[in-house]
C-alpha cells in the first residue's frame, strides 16, 4: 500500500477528529490484513463478539487521543 491517504492529524473540530480516529483504526486493519477477502471472512467472528468489539472501542479511543493531542484538544 503506496497511497498516500494522511496528509496531517489536524481536523477542524473534535467531531471531525473523531471520524479520523475511525479511519486510523480501519485503516490500521488494513495494513495489517491487506487481504479484503480475509477481513470479511473474519468479519462474521468478531462482530457478535463482545471482547473483540470492546477491544476495537479501545483502539479508536487511544486513535482519538493522539488525534485531539495534535490538535491541541480544540482550544
Amino acid at each position: 500500500m503506496s497511497d498516500l491517504w494522511l496528509s496531517s492529524l489536524q481536523t477542524e473540530n473534535p467531531q471531525q477528529g473523531f471520524e479520523l480516529a475511525l479511519k486510523l483504526s480501519r485503516m490500521g486493519v488494513k495494513y495489517t490484513q491487506p487481504s479484503d477477502e480475509v477481513r470479511s471472512k473474519l468479519r462474521d467472528e468478531y462482530a457478535e463478539n463482545a471482547d473483540s468489539l470492546t477491544a476495537a472501542s479501545q483502539v479508536v479511543a487511544i486513535n482519538f487521543q493522539t488525534v485531539a493531542a495534535a490538535n491541541a484538544y480544540w482550544k
